[in-house]
């Protein structure tokens, strides 16, 4: 997943090989120059040693653009979006959802679906135990339809009733969900 830390390594290994960074973002970054292939050799190492990777699979880069917004929507907006997931994700990645969906499952085994509301619940275990929310509260913000139908889907999920998992919970860190 892309950070602020990743984003900034790149940079800088791109300025150590003479190249002229004009936007670094997830899964891309946009150079001046053309990379030589002794560069892109270079770069790909540097990269691997700072625990990154130099994605060039096109398909790859598609997955982990749909994985960063997903992720940005559930833990860094303050209200996810008014608009349906699908056609926000259409709309940034300027891609048919049908054709993101049906690479996502292909090569993550699991549907963008799935892997939207497995880190929502994620985010509301981190709500209900460190943020004091109520559950109304919780399923305003995450824009469920309802505190029930929040409850339905964090049971479905977990196992656990929102309430049983706040009390489990209450006196140890949960262990993240596998969310891919």
């Amino acid at each position: 997943m892309a950070s602020l830390r990743s984003l900034v390594i790149v940079e800088a290994e791109l300025v150590k090989l003479g190249l002229q960074p004009v936007d670094i973002g997830m899964g891309d970054a946009d150079v001046l120059e053309d990379l030589t292939t002794d560069q892109h050799l270079q770069l790909r190492i540097a990269l691997r040693q700072s625990g990154l990777e130099l994605l060039e699979n096109k398909l790859e880069i598609l997955i982990q653009r749909i994985k960063y917004i997903i992720l940005d929507i559930v833990y860094n907006f303050e209200e996810p979006p008014a608009q349906n997931l699908s056609d926000y994700l259409s709309t940034r990645l300027q891609y048919d959802y049908n054709y993101m969906s049906n690479v996502f499952s292909d090569l993550m085994n699991t549907t963008i679906e799935r892997f939207y509301i497995c880190h929502k619940i994620e985010r509301v275990k981190q709500l209900l135990l460190y943020e004091g929310l109520t559950l109304t509260e919780i399923a305003k913000k995450m824009r469920y339809s309802s505190p029930a139908h929040l409850s339905s889907q964090f049971k479905k999920i977990t196992g656990w009733t929102p309430s049983q998992f706040k009390l489990e919970n209450r006196d140890k860190r949960p262990v993240p969900g596998n969310c891919g």
